[in-house]
Parts: C-alpha cells; structure tokens; sequence
C-alpha cells in the first residue's frame, strides 16, 4: 500500500512540475525578451517576441479615446496616423510600431536612436512613427495612451522627434503609470526648448489626440503585428532580424545602404531638435 501511495505521491508531483513548466511557457511566450550587448561600439540585439495580448483599453483619469478623431498636424500615411520624421524623399522608410511604457521599445530606442538620426539627417531614411497603448491593456493605467496624447501633442509644434526621445530616456517601470500623469509629462517637456507652453499643456491635459491613438491602437490591434516594437524597412520586418541576421547598429547600416543602391539621399531641410 505504501508503495501505491509513493507512486501517486510522485504522480502527483510531476503533474504539478508540468503544470508549472506550461506556466513558465506561456508567461515566456506572452514577454519579449532582448539581449542587448556593445562590443566595439556595435550593438547587438537579439530578441524573442512573443504575442502580445490583443486587448489594449486601458482606464485613465482622463478621457481614454472617447469623442471626435483630432489628428496632430503634418500626420502622413493611411488614415493619417503614421508620423513622419525625416525628409520626405528619402529613398527608404523605416516603420516604426511602439508604445512608451514598453520597456523593449525603450531599449530598441536607446540602442540605435543615434544610428537612425544620423540615417535621417543624411537623408538616407525617414521614419514613420505608429503608437500603440498595449501596456495599458495589459496592466491597467493611461500611461501608453498619455504619453502618446503628449508626444502628438509635441507634433504640432514640429518636436515630436525630440520629446519622444526624452520620453524614452526617461521612461518609468512598466508596472510603474507615470506617464499616466499630466504633470510628469509636462515636467518632461522642459527638457525640450520651447515646448513647455500653454498650448502644450492644454493639449496634455485635455487629451486632445487621444481618440487618434486609440485609433492607431486599433490599426495597430488589426495589423497582424507580434508585439512592439515592430520595426519594418521598406514593408520587411527588420526586427528582431532580418532573415537570418540579427539587427545590430552595423546591419541596420548596411540594409539601408543595400536598400539605397543606386539611389540619391535625399535633401534635407533641417527641423528642430530642441533637446
């Protein structure tokens, strides 16, 4: 009798080990997971994504996507919710997908933000920009949605580009819901010269654009994407990697120049950069 019951003792174990191990899967699956590491002053990335949760509606203090659709100004691309920076006529575009409490947008961001400024100013790439609030729905709070309220905020007055780097800079842990305040989003914008202005923070704090993100979300939501950030060069996924080559700051270099062969930079007029 006792050796029955050793035998469902460990029966009963292993169920709970496997059990635990699907846990463990599934939590993996539903994370993206970056290494990043400098050698020589080249980046390497190398990432696991994983499928994000669909569902992004997270509950703000503010208003979180309901009423009139009000684009910030200069918005390019279908049903104007791509951003643009960088000269128009550059011969490639990189698509970007990304949410600011995502602590993976982050790391892509401080990886080869400098690598990417310098491809536009060269006027080898623009980039177009797509936020998403996926870490609202996933955690609760406003912060992915405020934040990105702000940033196209910022748009209107031509430092998008700079105010969404201090966000990155700057970005809180993805349970904390900073973003979530209009205060430290605005105490943000000081870093950008001559963004702190009534305007701006009227546009905080009414949540101007924030029925515009929800509709980026929800392209976001519909475009069959695995998670954020999505990066796409021309259409084709770059990120984690391009084929069988991780993005490093010397392959994003080189894909650009391949996808530019033949093809003259374009002119570039310069914008503000304010930080």
């Amino acid at each position: 009798m006792s050796e029955k019951n050793e035998e469902g003792k460990r029966a009963a174990r292993d169920r709970l080990v496997q059990q635990r191990e699907r846990e463990k899967a599934l939590e993996r699956r539903r994370r993206t997971l970056i290494v990043s590491t400098a050698v020589v002053g080249v980046l390497a990335l190398a990432a696991v994504i994983g499928v994000i949760a669909a569902n992004s509606g997270g509950k703000g203090e503010k208003a979180t996507g309901e009423g009139p659709v009000v684009a910030p100004s200069g918005v390019t691309g279908k049903d104007g919710l791509a951003i643009p920076v960088g000269a128009d006529r550059a011969p490639s575009t990189l698509t970007i997908w990304e949410d600011f409490r995502c602590p993976v947008c982050a790391q892509f961001e401080n990886a080869f933000r400098d690598t990417i400024h310098q491809l536009e100013s060269s006027g080898q790439l623009k980039v177009e920009y797509h936020l998403a609030t996926i870490i609202d729905g996933n955690l609760g709070g406003s912060g992915s949605l405020d934040a990105a309220n702000a940033a196209a905020c910022a748009q209107n007055v031509g430092n998008f580009s700079a105010y969404h780097d201090v966000l990155y800079r700057n970005q809180p842990a993805e349970t904390d819901d900073a973003f979530g305040k209009s205060s430290k989003l605005i105490e943000l914008a000081g870093k950008v010269q001559g963004l702190d202005t009534p305007a701006f923070r009227s546009c905080v704090e009414d949540g101007t654009h924030n029925s515009w993100v929800q509709k980026s979300n929800t392209a976001f939501q519909n475009g069959g994407f695995q998670g954020t950030p999505t990066a796409l060069l021309n259409g084709e996924s770059i990120f984690p990697k391009k084929g069988n080559e991780p993005i490093t700051v010397a392959n994003l270099k080189k894909w650009v120049t391949e996808a530019n062969k033949g093809k003259q930079p374009a002119k570039v007029t310069p914008s503000p950069t304010g930080s």
